[in-house]
């Protein structure tokens, strides 16, 4: 995990627009938002399927930016004022507060067009085109972008589990779906039950790492989590602790760790990388 970390910060500065390029302000902020801090869950992640497909880690690097840099962009829209409103994201002030809000929203225009275009100038192989239209659905009205709207919408408002499942397999579940799908198609084709397989293990890890989310929220103080803890309870949002209890909560994010892993039975060993880290989602502390 460190040596994938370190690689991925390294290739994001590398890849991000130099800040003392024109508009100097904009890049600054751009690599204020990206650089120094996160999990790089995703990055991780679309490591990790790609060894199971045997994906070069120059190819690698791209989608794991790319699906970071389209992370990065939502935290720093998340945060301003008309959303969730908050001023603090891995132990630093948010985007608009060390900057301003119209750098804060142009920070996350210039992140997301970035994405695709790493995405679309970059060798990636013949998959090129249904790596970008993956990326582009897992970003916007039918994915993220729909989830957060949905979210918003269901403030004050409490909804069935069916209900919470669905808001967060877009809020936060689609982008880590691309992200494994992006590293797997970076490298050989897997076989119709083996990428099945995957998608499977996708989707209960996506939906784990926010169960997990909401309880850290609850449990864990803003100092451990770089971000304001308690927030969703005082904004009154829809929570899996909010509907289920902590206990049944935690419960639950055993049962979708259990399930993550068995999806990933039909690759055996050669999946350790991706079963580590549904633990790492499980089981982290922040």
């Amino acid at each position: 995990m460190a040596a994938t970390q370190a690689r991925t910060e390294s290739a994001l500065s590398r890849l991000l627009p130099a800040g003392e390029m024109i508009p100097q302000r904009l890049h600054e902020a751009m690599r204020y938002a990206t650089l120094g801090g996160g999990k790089r869950v995703r990055p991780l992640l679309a490591f990790a399927a790609g060894e199971l497909t045997g994906a070069t880690p120059d190819k690698l690097d791209v989608v794991a930016c790319a699906v970071e840099l389209i992370h990065a962009y939502s935290l720093v829209h998340d945060d301003l004022p008309c959303m969730d409103d908050d001023v603090l994201r891995r132990g630093r002030p948010t985007c608009h507060v060390e900057y301003d809000e119209p750098t804060a929203l142009l920070v996350g225009d210039s992140l997301q067009t970035l994405a695709f275009e790493l995405l679309a100038s970059q060798p990636l192989g013949e998959r090129q085109l249904e790596m970008i239209a993956l990326l582009a659905h897992a970003s916007g009205s039918r994915g993220m972008a729909g989830g957060q709207a949905i979210d918003l919408a269901s403030v004050g408002k409490p909804l069935e589990q069916a209900e919470l499942e669905l808001m967060h397999a877009l809020k936060t579940g689609a982008l880590i779906r691309a992200a494994v799908m992006l590293g797997a198609l970076a490298g050989q084709p897997l076989s119709a039950d083996e990428r099945a397989g995957l998608d499977r293990f996708a989707k209960r890890a996506g939906l784990l790492f926010q169960v997990v989310d909401d309880i850290l929220d609850c449990t864990a103080s803003t100092a451990t989590l770089g971000k304001t803890a308690g927030k969703d309870e005082a904004a009154d949002k829809p929570t899996y602790v909010a509907l289920l209890g902590l206990e049944r909560a935690r419960a639950y994010a055993e049962e979708l760790r259990t399930e993550a892993l068995s999806a990933l039975s039909i690759f055996g060993e050669r999946a350790s990388r991706l079963t580590q880290l549904a633990d790492f989602i499980c089981h982290r502390q922040f």
